[in-house]
């Protein structure tokens, strides 16, 4: 059987020069390595039997084509336009972020003139003529003048912010501030960010951090529309990348060569799957029913229990269990009842490791591996807050319901006996084992590495939801530079059109707003009784007092049960897709930044 694990598996491997052993006692990793048994036991009792994705190494050809697909740059890959503004991406990109994308289209250049003719990059990207500027390292003349055009013509920070990121030891008495205005890899330090990595049982230990406030508010992963979650996806691949290459690490992927998996039931079946079966149901489900309910069993009555997800339940009874729920769970005849705590979850681990496709992705798993090998923790914590945004949009959710659930446990630890570290150090195995994958001593570097990984997942989750605000500001210049160059394509009729148009548009605006002077918005609440309200901006206004404004003019109004449910100011258009907003965003900062949005208040809706 591919997934069997031998018996030298079983036993600790060394630890990598990073991790002190002695920090650690023998028996603080006992959890783990009964976890990977428990494991293997339920392989050699028969729950495997379904085929599962091979994952190979990708050769460097596929590797660049790979990456040049998933940041956004597929015209490079094809040789003709596609979807993704790719231009516009690289009028956004900091001097580092595009030394990263040089790299990578030199390499598949140079690959790929080894099998066939390669389009010139200037015929993609329209280059305009000017001297090649020759950079360290470069490749091809093509390469070389993208470069130019990259390195000189971005509005990326060309200075090291080492002054703002210095790096200081893991302190727990003391907290540290996050900033999410500067990029990760301007504030990495080569030679300063390797160091032996003590990791140490104690959760006490670990550090505290706060994140700096933000004039235009922070934001969180779903209050975003896709079309922009879609291209905080393509550059926070390519921040990563700068981000471990700044490190010295090497951003290491698998690729999966697609087989038939199951397209039924409810273990062992991609998450893509299960939801669209889900939502034939319950329209807008984001996490599986099942994974939901198992949650929900636990949450219900298994938070104090002692033990809860160490001690495993009855082999044989999870086995019944299992193949009982497979045929009655859509049929709502199951018995939850009868479910005991400790059987529901194993229930729960079994789906996590049987997913044919790991819940951290095959293509990103190498890379959440690496972050054990990165110190100090708030390095290692910055890696991992680029990996959140990388993650498919099923994955990012099904993770976050997993991650908040085990922060619950943690909670309760007086009752069940389960600190942080006792349950990273289980649920290790389960994340980093997936169906068709065995254990890998040398890839995961040691039992202490792989669960303190997930203890940083567990411990700073609130952190790592947040979507970094220089990954936003760069999404509203990549909206904006798509929209000026949609605006310079089109011909003489449609700019007079256009123009007649926006004419109209401000006349009626002007008109709504009865001449209201700059600096007020006027904001739209279809739900509540005064479905329109022109608000007077100043410097100390946020959103939050907007919300407040409208709910108490709305008070008494004929749709009271409506108000009932919260509202949210939103910013809709101009150079964002749509945003929901912090209530402590400061509006005036705002409405500069982006003038020409709407602002709504609705429900949010995630």
């Amino acid at each position: 059987m591919d997934r069997m694990i031998s018996q030298d598996s079983l036993h600790p491997p060394s630890f990598s020069r990073s991790v002190s052993q002695e920090s650690l006692d023998s028996a603080s990793v006992d959890d783990y390595w009964s976890e990977v048994k428990s494991i293997e036991e339920s392989a050699e009792n028969g729950q495997d039997q379904h085929a599962v994705p091979e994952v190979k190494s990708a050769d460097e050809g596929e590797m660049e084509e790979a990456w040049l697909q998933e940041a956004g740059l597929s015209t490079l890959v094809s040789g003709s336009p596609g979807e993704e503004p790719a231009e516009a991406l690289f009028s956004t990109l900091t001097r580092m972020q595009a030394a990263v994308v040089k790299k990578r289209i030199d390499n598949y250049t140079q690959t790929q003139r080894k099998k066939k003719p390669v389009r010139d990059v200037r015929d993609i990207f329209a280059v305009e003529d000017s001297p090649p500027v020759f950079c360290p390292g470069a490749g091809s003349p093509n390469s070389a003048l993208l470069a130019s055009k990259l390195f000189f013509r971005t509005p990326g920070r060309l200075e090291s912010c080492a002054s703002d990121c210095k790096l200081s030891k893991d302190s727990p008495s003391l907290p540290e501030e996050l900033n999410f205005d500067e990029p990760y890899s301007e504030c990495a330090l080569r030679k300063d960010c390797r160091r032996n990595q003590i990791i140490k049982k104690d959760d006490a230990t670990l550090p505290k951090f706060l994140i700096r406030k933000a004039k235009l508010g922070l934001t969180v992963v779903g209050d975003l529309s896709q079309e922009d979650m879609k291209k905080i996806g393509y550059i926070s691949l390519i921040e990563l990348t700068a981000y471990f290459e700044a490190l010295g690490i090497e951003l290491k992927r698998n690729r999966t060569v697609k087989t038939k998996v199951r397209e039924y039931g409810l273990f062992g079946v991609p998450l893509t799957t299960l939801l669209e079966n889900d939502q034939k149901k319950f329209p807008g489900s984001k996490v599986p029913l099942i994974f939901k309910k198992l949650l929900s069993k636990l949450e219900q009555t298994g938070l104090q229990t002692e033990g809860i997800l160490r001690v495993p339940g009855s082999a044989s009874r999870v086995k019944n269990l299992r193949q009982e729920l497979e045929a009655k769970f859509y049929e709502d005849t199951f018995e939850w009842d009868q479910v005991r705590h400790n059987d529901a979850a194993g229930l729960l681990k079994m789906f996590i490791r049987e997913l044919p496709y790991p819940l951290l992705t095959v293509e990103y798993l190498p890379a959440f591996i690496a972050v054990e090998n990165i110190s100090p923790s708030k390095l290692q914590l910055q890696a991992l807050h680029l990996l959140m945004m990388l993650l498919p949009e099923p994955n990012r959710d099904t993770l976050k319901a997993l991650l908040e659930f085990l922060s619950k446990v943690v909670a309760h630890e007086e009752k069940n006996r389960m600190s942080l570290w006792n349950v990273s150090m289980i649920v290790a195995p389960n994340l980093f084992m997936y169906k068709g994958k065995t254990a890998n001593p040398q890839e995961m570097q040691g039992a202490a590495g792989a669960a303190h990984v997930v203890r940083l997942l567990v411990k700073y989750q609130d952190i790592l939801w947040t979507v970094p605000c220089f990954i936003i500001s760069q999404v509203r210049k990549m909206n904006e530079a798509a929209l000026n160059k949609k605006h310079q394509a089109s011909d003489k009729s449609k700019k007079k059109l256009l123009r007649r148009w926006n004419a109209e548009r401000e006349k009626t605006e002007r008109s709504e707003l009865c001449d209201i002077p700059e600096g007020v918005i006027r904001v739209h609440a279809p739900l509540h009784a005064k479905v329109s309200m022109a608000i007077q901006l100043d410097n100390e206004t946020k959103a939050r007092d907007v919300m407040a404004r409208f709910d108490c003019e709305n008070r008494s109004g004929p749709r009271g049960s409506v108000r009932r449910q919260k509202q949210y100011l939103y910013e809709v258009g101009g150079n964002i897709g749509e945003r929901c907003l912090d209530p402590e965003t400061y509006l005036l900062d705002l409405y500069h930044v982006n003038p020409q949005c709407e602002w709504i208040l609705k429900p949010r809706t995630t």
